[in-house]
């Protein structure tokens, strides 16, 4: 376009005015090529993972009654959510809003086709899940040193052999495992974190058996940019069908990385409904990125989900009226469901 100017007109803003045409032109054209290839490489479908009963509540200081943990859970089945992350089963003492896990998880309408994961942070919990009835589980790593120690209270290679225990257990009883790791984009203690060492750690929860492994911004100070980075690391380890991303909000940037992620691969997004839950461990970090704006900019992009947004919406409200808090979401927020 520089070219162009240079050749004719009095100056620079007579070859702006005459060709202003031409550079409207070019410049639509360059918007649609760029569209056309982000549109071109978007999944056609993504798997939504809901973690606001488990990730989301468990944050609250406030306990909230195992009634109203179940009814949550059901309006977001009926609202066509396929998996959702039902409670954990650590210890009471270090985490009391999840005291109630076995009732949680007997007093489910489970509905046909969805599944309902739980946390098992070691064999002891996995044995409480697998006697509440729980079909698939999921364990929980970090790629910082410091956060491991910190939330779980061992190192990373410590984490991987309790987890390998998990795994094994699992194995012989049938049940699916998940494998997270946290600080994969920065970690409250160390900063930035090293894409290979998140490359490292998904690939030996890979390894040992975790059928998906989901990559969470845990206090959501990534940008698109450091996501790149982090999934071109982590997909010369993992296949990218095994992929998926956890984000949160704290910085604004949720929406932003996952649609990257979306563009490099990963048909795979955790959210949690109303933006619930945060990190204990990280002080100030905000909820995750609201399941309501994750199905609204998915549905906008004409990727299907088969989530129903007026139902999720009103998941949204009826937890938000239980804790007396307004949602996080932007998209419940515009719709008044607040």
């Amino acid at each position: 376009m520089a070219a162009i100017m240079m050749r004719v007109g009095a100056g620079p803003f007579a070859s702006v005015r005459v060709y202003q045409p031409i550079l409207r032109s070019v410049a639509v054209a360059a918007l649609r090529a760029v569209s056309l290839s982000a549109t071109q490489s978007l999944p056609e479908r993504v798997k939504i993972v809901e973690v606001g009963p488990r990730d989301g509540l468990q944050n609250e200081k406030t306990v909230v009654a195992t009634e109203v943990k179940i009814r949550l859970i059901d309006m977001l089945s009926e609202a066509g959510l396929p998996v959702i992350e039902a409670t954990s089963f650590v210890s009471p003492k270090w985490v009391p809003q999840m005291a109630d896990q076995g009732e949680v998880m007997r007093g489910l309408h489970k509905k046909p086709g969805v599944n309902y994961p739980v946390l098992t942070p070691n064999l002891k919990g996995f044995h409480a899940a697998l006697k509440a009835g729980a079909k698939e589980v999921a364990i929980f790593g970090a790629a910082s040193e410091l956060f491991s120690k910190k939330n779980i209270n061992c190192s990373v290679e410590e984490s991987l052999v309790r987890f390998e225990e998990v795994i094994k257990a699992a194995k012989q009883e049938g049940i699916p495992v998940r494998g997270y790791v946290s600080c994969v984009l920065g970690c409250p203690y160390e900063g930035k974190v090293s894409p290979n060492k998140v490359a490292e750690v998904a690939k030996r929860l890979y390894s040992m058996g975790c059928y998906e492994i989901s990559l969470g911004d845990t206090i959501g100070v990534g940008t698109p940019g450091g996501m790149v980075d982090m999934l071109n690391a982590v997909k010369k380890e993992v296949p990218v069908e095994a992929l998926a991303v956890h984000c949160h909000d704290t910085y604004g940037q949720a929406l932003a990385n996952i649609l990257v992620a979306l563009q490099n691969g990963i048909s795979v997004v955790d959210s949690s409904v109303a933006g619930l839950g945060g990190c204990p461990y990280a002080q100030g970090a905000s909820g995750n990125v609201a399941t309501e704006d994750v199905v609204y900019m998915l549905n906008g992009l004409g990727i299907h989900t088969g989530v129903d947004l007026p139902k999720l919406l009103d998941a949204g409200s009826y937890i938000c009226r239980s804790l007396n808090r307004r949602t996080n979401s932007k998209v419940a927020q515009a719709s008044c469901k607040l």
